[in-house]
C-alpha cells in the first residue's frame, strides 16, 4: 500500500507518518520509485504501538524509539526485550529515600514478593518502586497495606498476567508477539482501572443496596 492508503487504514495523518519515519519510530516502507514507497501489514502493526506508547501511554518520542529499538533487537530473547519496554513504560512517583513509611513499606512488599515466589532481578525497577511508593503512601494515611491485605490483589495480579501471556498466543513472530504486548500494557490499563470501579459499584449495590435488584443503567 502507498502512504496515502497507510494513514487511511491507520487513521495516523500523512504528516504524522512522515514524523514518525523522520524519527526511526516507523521502519521505511519498500522503495518503488525515486519518491515512493510501498508499505505493509508490519506497518500498520507499528503504527498501532507507535499510538499506543505516544498518545495513550503519553511517552515523549525519544523514549518510544528506545523501546522500538529494544524491540527490534534480535540478539536478545523475549523475555528480554519485553523486560526491556516494559521498564520504558512512563514511571509513577519514586520513593523517598530516607522516609520511614518506605522503609516499613518495603519490609512488607519482600514478604509479598517471598510469598509469590517471584524473582525480584526480574521484576521491572520502576513498577517496584511506584508499588513501593503506593505502599507507603497507604502506611502514612493510616490504611491497610500488609502481606495479608496485599496477597488478594497480588494473586489477582497474577492470573491478569497469564491472560496477557496468553492473548499473545494468536500472533506469529517473536517481534510481533512482544510489540503487542507493550500496546496491551498500554491500552489496558485504563480498562482495568474502568473495570474494578464497575465492580466496586455493583458489589455495593449487591452488599449495601436497596433489595429491589431492578436494572442497572449503564
Amino acid at each position: 500500500m502507498r502512504l496515502a492508503e497507510l494513514s487511511e487504514r491507520s487513521g495516523v495523518s500523512p504528516a504524522t507518518i512522515k514524523y514518525y519515519l523522520r524519527e526511526q519510530l516507523l521502519q521505511p516502507g519498500a522503495l518503488v520509485s525515486t519518491r515512493q514507497a510501498e508499505y505493509g501489514e508490519e506497518h500498520l502493526r507499528r503504527l498501532r504501538l507507535i499510538r499506543a506508547l505516544i498518545q495513550i501511554g503519553r511517552m515523549p518520542v525519544a523514549t518510544a524509539r528506545e523501546v522500538i529499538t529494544a524491540l527490534q533487537n534480535e540478539e536478545l530473547d523475549q523475555n528480554s526485550r519485553l523486560g526491556l519496554a516494559m521498564g520504558a513504560l512512563p514511571p509513577g512517583p519514586e520513593p523517598a529515600a530516607d522516609d520511614p513509611d518506605v522503609a516499613r513499606a518495603e519490609v512488607e512488599l519482600q514478604l509479598l514478593v517471598g510469598q509469590l515466589g517471584w524473582h525480584k532481578e526480574a521484576l521491572p525497577p520502576s513498577a517496584y518502586r511506584n508499588l513501593l511508593a503506593a505502599l507507603a503512601t497507604l502506611a502514612r494515611l493510616g490504611y491497610p497495606h500488609d502481606l495479608a491485605h496485599l496477597l488478594p490483589y497480588a494473586r489477582a495480579a497474577v492470573r491478569l498476567a497469564e491472560h496477557d501471556l496468553d492473548s499473545l498466543d494468536p500472533y506469529d513472530s517473536p517481534l510481533e508477539k512482544v510489540e503487542a504486548a507493550v500496546a496491551l500494557t498500554v491500552l489496558y490499563e485504563p480498562v482495568l482501572l474502568s473495570l474494578r470501579r464497575l465492580a466496586q459499584a455493583q458489589e455495593s449495590h449487591r452488599r449495601f443496596g436497596s433489595a429491589d435488584p431492578g436494572i442497572c443503567d449503564v
